[in-house]
């Protein structure tokens, strides 16, 4: 039998030396991804019985290092017994899980082909923040930063991942983290999909063998992101931050390697960013182990474009507008947020104008060029809607020919508050309150959530409802 698997194998292993085991992890990436994981929103329980569930398993060694504040577990997975030793941690901020979900297809990958990293001791710290991601929010559950506490070491969770890095004195670490959708690869429209750093661990920026180390094997991922999502690659910036782990593990010897996932367009739950972090760190481990990365010449990090914060969910541009007897003609950035209801489990998108003037030097996701598009206000609906059922029984693209992009409810039913609709939905409360019309307020404000209507000939083109566009042009029906 073990002649068998070790000839299984041998194909696998010539594969990756030739360069080519991206191609295969990406292209088999459906059999080993978790599936119990399947939005970005998870916690604490939802990955303790998949750790459970490793405990059985011959290949990996589980060791508890500790507890959160509020007394979650913090495991550490273990895997193989090479001389190298690379320590990977996730969800140190606890609203940054990408990186998290793809440690569990790569467990998955390993649990079959834990030989090929034979010269390695992978060491995974998943959730390194359970109590922030219980809530899903960056912060651990007395409010501090975790990422800022590598020197005061105030909060168990920092202390726990300190000592782990002190104790394995691991050759590489990877710090594992997910950055604003906003980022996009300087100069250009593309998105930040995925951005890396290895991290300054001086202010004057040097770089000796162990910071050396790491920007060569990140030099190896960005070759891999290429592939599959060109031009969508970041640089962050390595200005030194002293209470930084990032930084501080790389000045204590470990060569680290920030991975931070950003955004991608239509991939609200970043599955294909997981899918790009599964592919891209396994590939890295490969190169770690067969020390290919140590051929790869340290200049090409700086070829890297840097990271920028030039992108918009949406951007209109040549959108003209009435105020006070004159029109005014101005691009607007719109950037979307989501609002959770109180129990944490369900949520609705809205959009607020972040910038607006010329946006000439800026992008979008999504792009309207409204130049021949009419701008209409939409009006409140003159009927008070008292049930659901009035709701259902309306047409609601009639009403938005006829210019109405507003209805009110005496109540708001609990089933559509969360619910994202081509028309504004409030409570008849929100039309009572008295308002100082001295002046009227302009159609449009920085900082608000933009309801209007475009219009050409007297057709519905896009409806633009508390900062969500809908298209109701011809080419999307």
């Amino acid at each position: 039998m073990k002649k068998l698997l070790f000839l299984l194998f041998i194909p696998f292993l010539s594969y990756s030396q030739q360069g080519n085991i991206s191609e295969t992890l990406f292209a088999q990436y459906e059999n080993y991804k978790e599936t119990s994981l399947a939005k970005k929103k998870f916690t604490h329980s939802d990955i303790t019985p998949l750790i459970e569930k490793l405990k059985s398993e011959d290949t990996f060694r589980i060791k508890e290092l500790g507890t959160s504040i509020q007394n979650r577990s913090i495991s550490m997975i273990s895997i193989g017994s090479g001389k190298t030793s690379v320590l990977l941690w996730s969800q140190m901020h606890g609203n940054e899980s990408t990186a998290t979900m793809a440690m569990f297809d790569i467990f998955n990958y390993l649990k079959q082909h834990e030989e090929i990293f034979k010269n390695l001791t992978l060491h995974f710290i998943p959730m390194l923040n359970p109590d922030g991601a219980q809530h899903f929010k960056r912060r651990n559950a007395i409010g501090i930063d975790i990422n800022r506490d590598a020197l005061s070491l105030q909060s168990p969770e920092s202390k726990i991942l300190k000592d782990a890095r002190d104790s394995l004195q691991a050759d590489f670490g990877f710090n594992l983290h997910d950055q604003s959708i906003y980022y996009n690869a300087e100069r250009t429209d593309k998105p930040a999909t995925i951005s890396y750093l290895a991290p300054a661990y001086d202010y004057e920026k040097n770089i000796n063998k162990t910071r050396g180390n790491a920007m060569k094997v990140i030099v190896e991922m960005n070759n891999i992101i290429q592939q599959y999502a060109p031009g969508q690659v970041g640089r962050y910036s390595d200005d030194f931050e002293p209470r930084a782990f990032g930084d501080n593990i790389q000045k204590w010897g470990t060569s680290t390697i920030l991975i931070e996932s950003g955004g991608y367009h239509n991939d609200p739950e970043k599955q294909f960013i997981r899918k790009l972090n599964y592919v891209s760190i396994l590939s890295a481990i490969a190169s770690i182990s067969t020390k290919k990365y140590e051929t790869i010449p340290i200049k090409k990090y700086n070829e890297i474009p840097r990271n920028d914060t030039k992108l918009f969910d949406l951007k209109l541009k040549n959108l003209s507008f009435p105020y006070l007897g004159k029109d005014y003609l101005v691009d607007i950035g719109i950037n979307y947020m989501e609002v959770i209801n109180k129990n944490n489990q369900d949520y609705k998108i809205t959009g607020i104008i972040r910038e607006m003037g010329d946006l000439s030097t800026y992008y979008g996701y999504e792009n309207i060029d409204a130049e021949n598009l009419n701008f209409k206000i939409g009006k409140t609906y003159p009927t008070i809607l008292s049930d659901i059922d009035d709701f259902k029984k309306l047409n609601i693209k009639d009403l938005l020919n006829q210019g109405y992009t507003t209805i009110a409810f005496e109540n708001l039913p609990e089933e559509i508050i969360f619910e994202n609709y081509p028309i504004k939905i409030i409570s008849i409360k929100d039309i009572l309150i008295t308002r100082d019309n001295t002046i009227p307020r302009p159609p449009i404000e920085f900082g608000k959530k933009p309801t209007f209507i475009l219009t050409k000939n007297d057709e519905v083109f896009y409806v633009i409802i508390e900062g969500n566009v809908y298209n109701f042009t011809e080419e999307a029906k």
